[in-house]
């Protein structure tokens, strides 16, 4: 099982590697647009994994991953704009200082469990963009306007669409390799017993403070790193860019691919992603092809597909996945006991006959 998985995991990252290349035999299928799109949905992926660390992984609420992003983004332009400092420099800058915000924020967020901390990471998420408009800062951050940045210069003779698809894609691979890591070491086995019960954590010795600061750390650093190659892709940030719905698109993503799964992460990011940019052309088919009065905005649709899935996957797409998977191999292997015990009977009447 593990052998199979692991092969289809290689089979599917090499066919994501060759894609782009296939861009001139097939410029209509790989557009620009097209990989752009994939690399928004990578972005979105490790933004989601970010979230999973700490809610799937570890237990602890947050509706203010858009703060983090946030963030995240800020500190790539500012260093790009301001410091002229190269893209893939960013990367580790954005995580160091996300980190240290998701470590501080964590400190005094020990006092709080369930929907207290969910309201507490809320507030951030509200009061971040307004901190980035603040008059006082506006000679850093660009106040209302933002900042306006340069795309990555492209290498290797590749397309600048190419290549950010390229740069993303290695980013996402060697994040999600350091997450699976984590998960599968001693440390991921007491963030996972301090969520499944933090009381026998607390017990066994596990120092459940520590583990639950480091996971928002590690959580705000993964989600920062998703800001600042958003940064990068769209080369330009806003303050308007990081409201609230960021965070809840975040949340959605994570519930609908699947809590406390890496894959999950991946779907969730590509989910959110196709609905945002889907939901304008889903309203016109609604209003123009079927003669419907309805105007559905993206969190009309948001909210649709969130109630579908929830009752028909209530673990998440990869979870649904999965459970069907095991049910049918179940299903095989109590047809062949069946053909086996048939079989045993009829020898036996042979014998006795």
């Amino acid at each position: 099982m593990a052998e199979s998985s692991k092969k289809w995991l290689w089979g599917l990252l090499a066919a994501a590697f060759l894609v782009p290349l296939l861009r001139p035999v097939l410029p209509d299928i790989v557009s620009d647009y097209r990989l752009f799109l994939v690399s928004t949905m990578m972005i979105a992926a490790i933004a989601v994994l970010g979230l999973n660390l700490l809610t799937g992984f570890n237990g602890q609420i947050s509706l203010g991953h858009g703060a983090f992003y946030a963030v995240g983004a800020y500190a790539a332009a500012i260093l790009m704009d301001q410091a002229n400092w190269p893209y893939w420099a960013t990367i580790p800058a954005a995580a160091i200082i996300c980190f240290i915000v998701g470590y501080l924020f964590g400190q005094p967020a020990l006092k709080l469990e369930g929907h207290y901390l969910a309201l507490a990471t809320f507030a951030l998420a509200l009061s971040v963009p307004q901190i980035l408009k603040y008059k006082w800062l506006e000679g850093i951050t660009g106040g209302v306007q933002g900042i306006v940045l340069s795309k990555p210069e492209p290498m290797f003779g590749l397309s600048e669409d190419q290549w950010l698809y390229y740069y993303i894609f290695i980013v996402m691979v060697v994040l999600y390799w350091a997450a699976n890591n984590i998960l599968n070491s001693r440390s991921g086995r007491a963030m996972k017993a301090i969520r499944d019960y933090h009381i026998a954590a607390d017990t066994m010795g596990i120092d459940t403070a520590l583990y639950k600061t480091v996971t928002f750390g590690i959580s705000a650093a993964y989600t920062g790193i998703a800001g600042a190659l958003s940064a990068s892709a769209i080369a330009f940030v806003a303050p308007d860019s990081f409201n609230i719905f960021l965070s809840i698109k975040f949340l959605i993503g994570l519930v609908v691919g699947g809590i406390g799964s890496l894959a999950g992460s991946v779907v969730g990011g590509i989910f959110y992603v196709l609905v945002d940019n889907s939901a304008q052309a889903l309203s016109t088919f609604v209003k123009n092809d079927l003669g419907l009065p309805f105007d559905l905005s993206a969190y009309t649709v948001f909210g649709i597909l969130l109630i579908v899935l929830m009752y028909l996957m209530p673990m998440g797409i990869v979870g649904g996945v999965y459970y069907l998977i095991r049910s049918l191999r179940q299903g095989r292997g109590l047809e062949t006991e069946q053909q086996a015990a048939k079989q045993q009977a009829a020898l036996k009447q042979r014998v006795s006959g």
